[in-house]
């Protein structure tokens, strides 16, 4: 899958290389035999409804979930195969959005955002972490609210700083879970035009999984539609808008 280069059975130019992966819960299959590449630079989206295993797939990426079979590779590292300080590691050069924000509640907009920087990152000048707070907070549009608790925070609001946060690391990846559920026609449609404008400033690779259509459209380089734990279309926009396969049609009408 993809027109990545390959050496020695490797994809040169893939962040991401997931094989054969499989998962199952209490004997349900959930994952049957997916196959994936997200390249360098890339946003790579995952279509499909609720419950088809797009969010496992996210899971066992960043070794939140240990799959039963296969293998999955981020930037060249077995995930299954580090141990812990190896894994944290890694996963400070993957940022992960989650579908309600997960901001601190008990934290300021400016605190969540520096949060990261001193719990992770280790910084200890105040200067240079207020600096970087601010700048992100100018990238997302809400240099405004860094007094603002969480709470006093529309749903837009909470996901361009849960993005900001997630930015203020300078992943190599980024993972969306669902960036726009529970948002309006409008703001889904500014998230999306953020995450966009984003990757294309910070040349993150991203993975988006969503079952909106909308978002994937204005984000998406590449997508891969999802049904019952398997890929069953690759493409553009463009492509899959004139696949005749029905399950894949039901996204676009």
């Amino acid at each position: 899958m993809g027109t990545a280069e390959i050496t020695n059975g490797i994809a040169q130019d893939a962040v991401i290389e997931i094989s054969h992966l499989t998962k199952s819960f209490n004997g349900r299959p959930v994952l049957r035999d997916i196959n994936m590449l997200l390249h360098r630079g890339e946003n790579l989206a995952v279509l499909g409804k609720s419950g088809q295993g797009k969010s496992v797939t996210i899971k066992c990426i960043i070794g939140l979930i240990e799959q039963d079979g296969g293998v999955v590779k981020v930037l060249g590292k077995d995930v299954i195969a580090l141990e812990d300080d190896a894994l944290k590691e890694l996963r400070v050069k993957v940022g992960f959005l989650f579908q309600g924000g997960a901001l601190y509640d008990s934290m300021s907009v400016e605190e969540n955002l520096a949060f990261p920087l001193t719990r992770v990152l280790k910084l200890t000048n105040r200067k240079e972490i207020r600096q970087r707070v601010h700048e992100i907070l100018e990238e997302v549009e809400l240099k405004q609210t860094a007094k603002k608790m969480p709470s006093e925070l529309s749903g837009g609001m909470r996901k361009r700083i849960a993005l900001a946060r997630t930015l203020i690391m300078k992943p190599e990846i980024i993972l969306y879970d669902e960036p726009t559920t529970g948002l309006d026609p409008i703001t889904s449609k500014d998230i999306s035009e953020l995450i966009r404008k984003m990757q294309e400033k910070y040349k993150a690779s991203s993975l988006i999984i969503t079952h909106d259509m909308a978002c994937a459209r204005i984000t998406a380089d590449r997508m891969l539609v999802m049904n019952d734990g398997v890929f069953i279309a690759e493409g553009t926009h463009e492509e899959l808008a004139k696949c005749d396969n029905e399950m894949v049609c039901a996204f676009f009408k």
